[in-house]
């Protein structure tokens, strides 16, 4: 019988036991879960910052084998490799312009912990429901169901277990840099945080060949992985008077692009301010649902933009294959990111995590 890793109530560990997935629709797949990453947005439902019913099972980086398809399901078999991304409609305006992660029923496919219908995917030991449907997968589990939409079918030559990360931080950080930055070769960018996200767009920099590429942390081992993987400089705010100081003396008169994985006010008002002008500050890290920030409008207003950016405004189908075509020429090597740990030792994956000692814990499931 599957087992999925259980939250019953926020900020309580999670437990592993059996539960059972619902009948396929016809649009769904089911997939045997190989590997599935931790996301910082899997932490905060975890912590409660996110609002979610329970008990409800979380993970939204994962990636496996198929196992069975709905009758209507056309791209997928039996068999195929996916990765698992977020779920959209297809159908929206912004689905149709390419743009699914601003789909217009993007909350109710992928927070609501059920079908759109109001249906559980999935069924506890007990009998009743379980909330699933977290981003259109759960697959803190060792079975999922997922939609075709948000299964993105890859080759069956590459490690499945470690792709998952593609489906969403991997995405956001790359996608943020080559989808809605687009830097040319030579220009500068300045990236706050240096998780997986911002780890992922420092990655993409490097491949756009970006001429000066800073990275901003307060963990000095991550400085010192930034700077293997294509930083040209690092900063570690403790030991800095002036960040802001510092950045437009190497990038005078400032850089071209900057990018928040942090969400603090504080990091996005340095993000900003660090810009020339024109310059562009994307901001993607989650701190709260409810979070003020303060900016100097006339500093703004100099030709600067601060835009946020969701998923990296990616379409999966078209950035995941691009990224694992980069890995394969040693362009995007994101494997450097990945620590695997056992399904049993979920907990211990996360405590890492907020420890700072691991980047992207990804849970291999056998």
């Amino acid at each position: 019988m599957p087992k999925a890793a259980i939250l019953n109530n926020p900020g309580e560990a999670f437990v592993v036991e059996e539960m059972t997935l619902t009948p396929l629709r016809p649009k769904e797949v089911r997939v045997k879960v190989r590997g599935v990453g931790i996301c910082h947005t899997d932490l905060s439902a975890k912590d409660g910052v996110v609002p979610l019913p329970t008990p409800v099972v979380l993970g939204h980086e994962g990636a496996g084998e198929v196992l069975e398809v709905g009758s209507d399901v056309t791209r997928l078999k039996s068999g195929d490799h996916v990765v698992a991304t977020f779920d959209t409609c297809g159908e929206c305006q912004f689905c149709e312009a390419g743009r699914p992660a601003y789909c217009e029923v993007f909350a109710a496919l992928n927070y609501f912990g059920t079908r759109m219908d109001g249906s559980a995917t999935l069924c506890g030991c007990d009998g009743g429901d379980l909330h699933g449907s977290w981003f259109g997968q759960s697959t803190f589990a060792t079975e999922a169901i997922i939609s075709e939409r948000n299964a993105v079918k890859v080759d069956k030559d590459l490690p499945i277990e470690i792709l998952g990360p593609l489906g969403c931080g991997f995405l956001t950080g790359a996608g943020t840099v080559l989808n809605v930055l687009k830097p040319r070769a030579g220009q500068s960018i300045v990236i706050f945080g240096m998780g997986s996200v911002g780890l992922a767009a420092l990655l993409a920099a490097k491949a756009a060949d970006c001429g000066t590429i800073i990275a901003v942390d307060p963990n000095e081992k991550r400085l010192v992985l930034a700077k293997e993987l294509g930083a040209t400089h690092t900063f570690c705010p403790s030991k800095e008077d002036d960040i802001v100081w510092d950045v437009m003396e190497i990038t005078s008169p400032g850089a071209d692009f900057s990018v928040d994985c942090v969400g603090q006010g504080a990091v996005v008002r340095q993000a900003l301010e660090v810009l020339r002008t024109p310059g562009t500050c994307a901001t993607v890290g989650l701190a709260s649902l409810e979070n003020d920030i303060t900016i100097d409008q006339g500093h703004l207003l100099l030709g600067r933009n601060l835009m946020g950016v969701i998923e990296g405004d990616a379409d999966p189908h078209v950035l995941i294959p691009k990224l694992l075509d980069m890995w394969k020429a040693g362009a995007f090597p994101f494997d450097r990111l990945i620590e695997k740990f056992p399904f049993s030792e979920i907990e211990g994956a996360i405590a890492a995590t907020k420890e700072g000692r691991v980047v992207k814990p990804v849970i291999v499931i056998d």
